[in-house]
């Protein structure tokens, strides 16, 4: 290339050219003085790179503890703490046992299981007035009459189902009119809920007619008739003693017929059926053991993260390494305060005396033999026990992980800001070596620029002393 071409060609450039003219390999020598420079910015890297994974290594223990705070929150009542077994000596009764129940047993006889009401009209190929209007009158005499669109049945049936008046109709083929040969129907109606309370009339006219008593009961009618009365569900407490008694329910489910047990019966019965309901021994042990582990995990990775480990390096000397966590005081309260929450003495007497044991390295395991042997012994101790530690261990908990107040969360949002501040400082020195980048590839190509002006300045200058030499010669 001409050395004309060359120069303009450098002047040109706006990056780095190595060493055309000088030899000298410009880009390596520019990184070098770039990473020479750059020694701030691997250190804000190195720090933001820590403070991430502080940052990780305290994300997975504050979603431990607000774990544990639900956990023990739910135990933290008697009723959390008093799950319970339930079995019937007939499948004809049922029960559920709620949080809270009592224990014990009870027999009841089942005389009757609720019923619905269902009625039906006689044979009728259309209703006797247009449009056609009905009164429904409740067992309480709460009136609902009812218009509908027109004589035709199916129009009945539409004006029925879309009312208020808490029953159901139904129309239902019956055959031909011997007579003129329409096709008949019956219009059943059924009530909504079941019980006595549910019962019901239905009236030909309106509610005037009917509370003047002009209008006609449908279900006397010839043909028509009361398919199932309403009835209540009747169960016999003691039955065959003096103290008999009969509790009726509107529905087959008797609430809280023993305290916070609900009853269901299917049917109907002679024979006593008992239903007994005691203390789920292996769910509450469970519960207490689930509890116990659950903490016995977040002392186990404050304590691993916690480890300080030894190594050789290069130069032959101990280099001494902690872990994350190591030196944390805010994780070193965290624990101090879960450890004290589920240690210490409840009204006087040590946890251990229900099998929630410390360690020596600063942990708790959990006895089930001791817990079941002492659930066996005095069960309300135990329970009142345990619900004592979960409510101060998910106040505790709760203290640390609470969401923005909790002490973890809030250094968890401090150090974040803190690695955005270094993520705008990394920035700041990539747009800083950017341009002082830019700088150094703008000087050595200047200096290629005047290295090759120079070289065209002396082969100038050695063409025209060879030609004086020539015409001396001459």
């Amino acid at each position: 290339m001409p050395t004309t071409h060359l120069i303009g060609a450098l002047a040109m450039a706006s990056f780095g050219i190595d060493g055309i003219i000088s030899g000298l390999d410009t880009t390596s020598l520019i990184n070098a003085l770039l990473s020479a420079e750059a020694g701030p910015q691997r250190i804000l890297t190195s720090k933001r790179t820590a403070a991430d994974n502080l940052i990780t290594a305290w994300q997975s223990l504050n979603t431990k503890i607000a774990a544990l705070t639900e956990r023990a929150e739910a135990l933290s009542t008697d009723t959390g703490l008093q799950p319970r077994t339930v079995t019937s000596s007939d499948p004809a009764v049922t029960a559920t046992a709620k949080d809270g129940a009592g224990t014990g047993d009870l027999s009841v006889v089942v005389s009757s299981v609720a019923r619905t009401q269902t009625s039906v009209t006689a044979a009728m190929s259309a209703w006797d007035t247009d449009p056609a209007v009905l009164t429904v009158r409740s067992a309480s005499g709460e009136l609902t009459e009812i218009t509908a669109a027109g004589a035709d049945l199916d129009a009945v049936v539409a004006a029925v189902n879309t009312s208020d008046a808490g029953v159901r109709a139904t129309k239902v083929a019956a055959g031909l009119d011997p007579v003129t040969g329409q096709a008949l129907h019956r219009l059943q109606f059924t009530a909504s809920a079941s019980g006595a309370d549910a019962a019901f009339e239905v009236f030909a006219g309106s509610a005037a007619d009917v509370t003047a008593g002009t209008a006609a009961d449908l279900f006397t009618r010839p043909g028509a008739a009361h398919v199932r009365s309403a009835a209540d569900a009747v169960v016999t407490l003691w039955a065959g003693t003096p103290a008999e008694q009969q509790v009726t329910s509107a529905t087959n489910t008797f609430t809280d017929l023993m305290a916070g047990v609900d009853l269901t019966v299917s049917a109907a019965g002679p024979d006593p059926v008992t239903v007994t309901v005691a203390a789920d021994v292996e769910a509450q042990t469970t519960a207490a053991e689930e509890l116990v582990g659950a903490l016995a995990q977040i002392f186990a990775e404050i304590a691993t993260r916690s480890r300080v480990s030894s190594t050789i390096g290069a130069d032959g000397k101990a280099v001494v390494t902690g872990g994350l966590f190591a030196g944390e005081s805010t994780v070193r309260d965290t624990s101090s305060r879960l450890l004290t929450a589920t240690t210490a003495p409840v009204d006087g007497r040590s946890p251990s005396e229900i099998g929630i044991v410390i360690t020596r390295d600063g942990t708790v395991e959990f006895d089930a033999d001791v817990f079941r042997e002492a659930l066996a012994t005095d069960p309300d101790r135990v329970t009142g026990t345990l619900a004592a530690i979960a409510g101060r261990v998910a106040e505790a908990a709760a203290t640390v992980s609470a969401p923005k107040t909790g002490l973890l969360s809030a250094r968890i949002t401090g150090e974040q800001d803190h690695v955005k501040d270094i993520g705008t400082q990394i920035a700041e020195w990539d747009r800083r070596l950017g341009s002082r980048r830019e700088t150094l590839q703008r000087t050595y190509t200047a200096m290629e620029i005047a290295l090759s002006r120079l070289q065209s300045q002396q082969s100038y200058l050695a063409s025209q002393l060879a030609s004086l030499a020539t015409s001396s010669t001459a």
